[in-house]
């Protein structure tokens, strides 16, 4: 509802300018009923000075053109940028009494705050601060927002502008140890090719033609011989693979609110989903620097490469990682039919929170390929103590605890039976601890 001009002044009082206000009104009804002029005449003096303050801050007018430079853009999480923001006075006359706020999301931490006054005509000020980024997202830094203050202090005016700017924070990576499974079949994992021809013109392989194969590639003595048109198999290159199986579901995970200790230490990830997304964003980083053509399937769906064939990217799976919401899904049959239909002979990964027998049971039987199955299993209930209750997604007591424990168990149990190595991942592990338990040659536990 729009407020009218009373409603406007009013709200444009700072607690000095209301309670002038309230003085003021206090010695006119004093002098009103005493009949005392000399406290009439205070009155109308105090009642006045508000009155011309907002007048004033009213009618002032003002240019200001802002800049943002964010050095870096993208940063890991736990890390800070360098912001500079220049403010420039673009009127002819110079400026008053101004009060700049930089507005930030609470995990950029504080909104810095400036004052500047009679800034020169034509002249820029150059503003610094930093933003440190204690969890994973995108956030939006600014706009710039402007109060124009009177000299007595009793009127301000809010002016926000529309200019601002983005940091991008990406999950943590720490380097995993050399062990573990290769990308691919029987290859080194780094960046195999495979030949599918054969020394020799007589025994080259071939294959019978399809509609639209190249015509060029006619094998004329294997057509000769076997009576249907033949085309040749050529040298092709072959990149290994992997997969990364992440449980985005909510309600698998106990997630952290905003802002919370655990979350802006810049130590260990504040709940469970985001040490899943952090372990997520390590493995797949080792894997793409072994050679290996990385797809990561979630239970909402595949994180989208710009280049399918070559699969994901570190940096790109990165920026992927820093913008994964959790999914309302109620089971992970959907990254079943993924798992299933994406095939491929590397190694699969699964990253999972809070599951039992029956979660994992369509993940066992969708792995049909060659390569090594591991899982990582995160302890959702050791991140009661540090997620708080507001936004808890699962209940903090000792039986629901035990419950979840009893039934991680049965999933880990299935999950080996099924020819997975399974290591439980304790509540604020490393995620190098977790990856040298799972890859080493003795049993995980």
């Amino acid at each position: 509802m729009a407020r009218g001009p009373v409603g406007a002044a009013l709200a444009s009082l700072t607690v000095r300018g209301r309670c002038m206000v309230a003085v003021g009104l206090t010695l006119l009804g004093l002098g009103a009923l005493l009949g005392e002029l000399p406290l009439l005449q205070v009155a109308v003096f105090v009642l006045a000075l508000p009155l011309l303050s907002a007048l004033g801050v009213a009618r002032r007018r003002f240019r200001l053109s802002t800049r943002r430079t964010v050095t870096p853009t993208r940063v890991p999480r736990g890390g800070t940028a360098d912001v500079l923001l220049e403010v420039t006075n673009a009127d002819r006359r110079a400026g008053g009494l101004w009060l700049l706020t930089e507005p930030l999301p609470v995990e950029l931490g504080p909104e810095p705050t400036y004052v500047l006054e009679r800034l020169a005509a034509g002249t820029t000020a150059a503003l610094h601060y930093r933003a440190s980024g204690s969890r994973r997202g995108r956030y939006r830094l600014g706009p710039l927002r402007l109060r124009l203050v009177d000299p007595f202090g009793l009127v301000t005016r809010s002016v926000t502008g529309t200019d601002a700017a983005e940091l991008l924070v990406v999950p943590r990576v720490r380097p995993l140890a050399a062990a573990g499974p290769a990308a691919g079949v029987g290859g080194n994992g780094e960046g195999a090719r495979r030949s599918i021809a054969v020394h020799g013109e007589d025994d080259v392989s071939t294959r019978a033609y399809r509609h639209g194969d190249d015509l060029r590639k006619v094998h004329w003595r294997a057509t000769a011989r076997t009576g249907e048109l033949m085309v040749r198999l050529e040298e092709r290159p072959w990149r290994s693979s992997a997969t990364l199986l992440l449980d985005t579901r909510a309600r698998a995970h106990l997630i952290a609110p905003s802002g919370t200790p655990a979350a802006a230490a810049g130590e260990g990830p504040g709940d469970s989903l985001e040490w899943l997304v952090e372990a997520a964003a390590c493995i797949g980083t080792a894997l793409t620097a072994r050679g290996a053509a990385l797809r990561v399937l979630t239970d909402a769906g595949e994180l989208p490469a710009t280049d399918p064939r070559r699969g994901l990217a570190a940096d790109e799976l990165l920026d992927r990682l820093a913008v994964l919401q959790p999914s309302r899904r109620a089971d992970l049959s959907g990254l079943a039919e993924l798992t299933a239909r994406a095939g491929g002979d590397g190694p699969v990964v699964a990253l999972l929170g809070a599951v039992g027998a029956a979660d994992v049971a369509p993940l066992t039987r969708a792995r049909t390929g060659p390569g090594a199955g591991l899982a990582v299993l995160v302890d959702v209930g050791g991140y009661a103590a540090t997620t708080g209750g507001a936004r808890a997604r699962r209940s903090s007591s000792e039986a629901a605890r035990s419950a979840l424990a009893q039934q991680r168990e049965e999933a880990v149990v299935l999950l080996r039976d099924a020819g997975w190595r399974v290591v439980v991942a304790r509540a604020g592990a490393p995620v190098e601890e977790a990856w040298a338990a799972l890859t080493s040659t003795g049993v995980p536990a």
